[in-house]
């Protein structure tokens, strides 16, 4: 009975103390059972309690060292990135399962996106499905279009890879992405039944803003159902959508009409290029700020953003609606380069989401009631170690912008083997209605009930 009134006291006072623009530790609101026990209290006098709109952005693989690794390059030690600068950060956990509902510790992209897509968990590779019985689950997407919002996603990786997959379409396996790679999932065919590859199903959604890579994918031709003997990208133009493939296209496209930018034939290419780690350490290198493989015209993930934005909120404007969007901004590459051993490749990516980061800030501080949440799907391999270390994997050391020299190990498979995800709990951080929902230690599925219950979807 003694400690009621110090948690009144406490509760109050971290609400009196957000009120007045002080940040307090999360670990001061957790409940012993690691959630956010005292998240109601909170939210007084931290903006309104429901959200027009939601901004979630996520990073691939942006565990916190690769947070770190991109800070201490970018901006130094004592620097921080515009996701360092959200008023509200916590934890979350990560882990998928198995057909039996029994924990797998280490999740891949397909199984945790489903986790804050549909806030249920699955079995690694399954998109948007449950473990057990392979069925379909509702996602964050389609309740938002149910209830009258637009959405969009938009991607560095090719718009059918797992984590745009997962708003938008439901398979049994993440491979299944156009129509000619449905081997493993004979029934998500057309001819059985099924809604067809993850691209047909992204384009039969009718997404108001698809922007990413993956065209070649959308070039196969569909060979069942009423649009059979043609590409997805010509279902795409019947469906009415507006077709780009570069900047210029891009800035051209009007709202009123779904978009679907396709801005690279697989993933886009990354904005920056270095050595990768290699046995035994590289010499100390500066990474090169741009990338002959990526071609002139293709726009920046934050140029893709502020779009993005642009083109929702017309649309709701133009059709006299006062309801608002749903849009998620993935940064995927960061973990294709982390398995890839790849310093310079990966924090240019983490770079470039952070820019994306600081368009939706800006966006948020004209919109008070838009919800933006930064997060990760799983944590990846990269460690910054001591230079004296003799990591026996992959290392690089690279010469940071404050002329510091820095070691990143990557050691989680042997040398010339893929790097590998971990198990580790990443950050979420968040700003705008609900925020507080982020606080202390939570689940990757409770960010579903986060965003529906900040847009009171039903």
């Amino acid at each position: 009975m003694g400690s009621r009134p110090y948690r009144r006291r406490l509760a109050w006072g971290a609400a009196a103390l957000l009120a007045a623009g002080v940040a307090v530790p999360a670990a001061a609101f957790a409940s012993d059972a690691g959630g956010s026990s005292d998240a109601p209290a909170l939210s007084a006098g931290h903006g309104p309690k429901k959200a027009k709109n939601v901004i979630l952005l996520i990073g691939d693989g942006m565990g916190d060292s690769e947070i770190t690794l991109a800070r201490d390059y970018t901006e130094g030690a004592a620097g921080r990135l515009n996701m360092d600068k959200f008023p509200l950060t916590g934890a979350y956990t990560t882990y998928s399962v198995d057909k039996d509902g029994k924990p797998d510790y280490v999740t891949d992209s397909a199984a945790s996106g489903t986790g804050w897509a549909t806030g249920r968990k699955t079995v690694n590779g399954r998109i948007s499905k449950s473990p057990g019985t392979d069925k379909a689950m509702p996602t964050i997407l389609e309740l938002a279009q149910k209830n009258g919002l637009a959405t969009g996603s938009v991607t560095t990786a090719e718009l059918t890879d797992a984590t745009p997959a997962v708003l938008a379409s439901h398979a049994t396996d993440r491979s299944c992405q156009g129509p000619a790679d449905m081997k493993a999932c004979p029934s998500d065919t057309v001819a059985k039944g099924g809604p067809g590859s993850i691209a047909e199903q992204s384009v039969n959604h009718k997404v108001d803003v698809l922007l990413g890579g993956g065209k070649a994918r959308f070039d196969q031709k569909i060979t069942e159902g009423a649009f059979a003997g043609q590409t997805v990208t010509q279902q795409a133009q019947k469906l009415g959508y507006q077709i780009v493939t570069d900047d210029k296209g891009l800035k051209a496209a009007k709202p009123g009409k779904p978009v679907l930018g396709l801005f690279a034939d697989g993933n886009v290419p990354v904005e920056w290029t270095g050595k990768a780690a290699a046995q035994g350490g590289t010499e100390p290198q500066r990474c090169v700020t741009n990338n002959p493989e990526r071609k002139a015209g293709t726009p920046e993930l934050a140029d893709q953003t502020r779009k993005a934005l642009q083109l929702l909120e017309a649309k709701q404007k133009g059709a006299g609606s006062k309801k608002g969007f749903f849009l998620q901004v993935e940064g995927a590459s960061i973990d294709k380069r982390d398995h890839a051993a790849d310093p310079c490749g990966q924090i240019g990516e983490t770079a470039a989401l952070d820019r994306a980061v600081k368009v939706a800030r800006a966006y948020a501080a004209e919109h008070p009631d838009t919800l933006v949440v930064t997060t990760a799907d799983h944590g990846h391999t990269s460690q910054i170690v001591p230079l004296e270390a003799t990591p026996p994997g992959l290392s690089s050391t690279l010469v940071t912008n404050e002329g510091r020299q820095l070691k990143v190990n990557y050691s989680t498979n042997t040398p010339g083997k893929s790097q590998e995800h971990t198990g580790t709990e990443v950050r979420i951080a968040a700003q705008g209605p609900l925020a507080e929902r982020v606080l202390g230690v939570t689940d990757q599925t409770e960010l579903f009930t986060t965003i529906r219950t900040a847009l009171a979807l039903r």
